[in-house]
């Protein structure tokens, strides 16, 4: 009986000594709390989206309010100078000065390698570690959560901050969760899982029970700016915040793709894919639609190029593109597919300037920047018929069509086939109703909105939302 007391005893202590430290941290954080914009990205690197919204939400926040600092959480080994000559080579966006930089050395918490199993939750859970870690380090008045971890959003206001998020898109969305109840099998639902109707019963309740506390931690930001109809439509009917949420959307370079010509080299047409070699990204679909749209060109027309250009974040992202690179073997396509991995923003423009036409297969897209970009460019883009290009982007301008929809690879293969048979007049017309539409999505229409937006918490023109 003594030795249940003792440890008791001894147990008690240790969780009112741990409650005591964690009540200091944040206690002294709020002391030390900076007059600065904390954004937390813990990649920097990944040359996406998301890392183009970072740049130009820390370009315009030093635009609107000179006084206010701006630091980056990163995991990377990053340096200020570094991160501000990254924006401008990668993205083109120029930085009045570098940012601060606060190294994470737990960025293995939210690594989806870390978790096996129960993915969603456990990166969740250890985003909230790691942005212990970042504002026991930096405490900012302005914690800005550009990278969707909004389990973080509970803390961040415990230290005192105000919450802002930029969100791509929902952790979970009804969408998943009618998938799963329909037992698809996707790159973010396993085979195993979909074959089984009781396993796929219990990975409903999982994702109901997420859903329930995704919408509680995003309900606690005073500020949602999403980026399109779509995100916005799931994200007010989980976090239930429709009058603290903006829709902005995100910055696409029309200013440097727009001067480009829309007329072609005569040679070989080319046909360009731009994004991560991530698995929702679907580039398998896209190479054999390609190839099936080869082998029903008639003989008379030249043999078009497809150009996959995009990043790797990992290893798994270097495996995945080796394997498209030995299908692309198998099917005879060698000579029609070129690759191209992390290019410079500069080269980036050049093959886009070269492109007829642009390729997008991902599955309820949040948005679609590539699509916009392609649009700008003057390549016409065959998009997937879901979410942010369907809804948003490839529409008509001014009753003329700017692209194309598709859902399989078959639907892919005919619209490739159309814009290689269309007439140039057809062509142009189509490239240029786009470009138009593409303005709408412009660098410069993010400025506007995203400080519109975030005046009345960083400017304090009115009250806080």
């Amino acid at each position: 009986m003594t030795i249940w007391v003792v440890l008791l005893t001894l147990s008690s202590t240790l969780l009112a000594l741990t409650l005591a430290s964690l009540s200091s941290a944040v206690v002294s954080g709020r002391r030390r709390r900076r007059r600065a914009v904390g954004f937390f990205h813990p990649y920097t690197n990944d040359g996406g989206g998301g890392e183009r919204v970072l740049w130009c939400a820390v370009r315009a926040i030093q635009e609107v309010n000179p006084d206010v600092d701006c630091a980056v959480y990163t995991g990377d080994d990053a340096s200020p100078q570094s991160l501000a000559d990254r924006a401008l080579d990668r993205f083109g966006v120029k930085l009045f000065h570098p940012p601060q930089v606060v190294r994470l050395s737990r960025r293995k918490w939210i690594d989806e390698r870390t978790y096996p199993h129960f993915t969603m939750i456990g990166q969740s859970l250890g985003s909230v570690y790691l942005s212990w870690e970042a504002l026991c380090k930096f405490t900012p008045h302005y914690y800005f959560d550009t990278s969707g971890y909004a389990f973080t959003y509970p803390l961040a206001r415990v230290f005192g901050c105000k919450v802002i998020c930029y969100t791509h898109y929902p952790t979970i969305s009804s969408d998943m969760v009618s998938r799963v109840r329909q037992c698809s099998s996707m790159y973010n639902n396993d085979a195993l899982i979909a074959k089984s109707i009781w396993l796929s019963r219990c990975k409903v309740l999982y994702y109901t029970f997420f859903s329930w506390l995704y919408g509680l931690v995003g309900s606690c930001a005073h500020l949602a700016m999403v980026n399109s109809s779509w995100t916005r439509s799931h994200i007010e009917k989980l976090w239930k915040i429709p009058e603290r949420t903006r829709r902005v959307y995100p910055p696409c370079d029309t200013s440097a793709l727009q001067m480009l010509p829309l007329d072609r080299p005569a040679k070989s047409p080319i046909i360009i894919s731009v994004s991560q070699f991530r698995p929702e990204k679907a580039h398998a679909v896209q190479l054999e639609a390609f190839s099936l749209a080869v082998q029903r060109l008639d003989n008379n027309l030249p043999r078009p190029k497809l150009q996959f250009v995009g990043s790797c974040r990992n290893k798994e992202d270097q495996a995945r593109l080796k394997k498209l690179k030995d299908r692309s073997r198998e099917l005879n396509m060698d000579d029609y597919i070129e690759f191209h991995q992390d290019v410079m923003y500069r080269e980036l423009v050049k093959l886009l300037g070269g492109a007829v036409a642009g390729l997008h297969a991902m599955i309820d897209e949040h948005f679609g920047i590539s699509v916009v970009e392609y649009m700008t460019a003057g390549a016409i883009p065959i998009a997937h018929n879901s979410a942010g290009p369907k809804m948003d982007i490839v529409q008509e301008e001014d009753g003329h069509q700017t692209g194309f929809l598709a859902s399989d690879k078959e639907e892919y293969a005919d619209a490739i086939l159309k814009i290689l048979k269309m007439p140039e007049t057809e062509r142009l017309a189509i490239a240029a109703a786009a470009r138009k539409r593409a303005q709408r999505f412009s660098e410069q229409k993010f400025f506007e909105d995203f400080k519109t937006a975030i005046c009345p918490i960083i400017c304090g023109s009115s009250a806080p939302l």
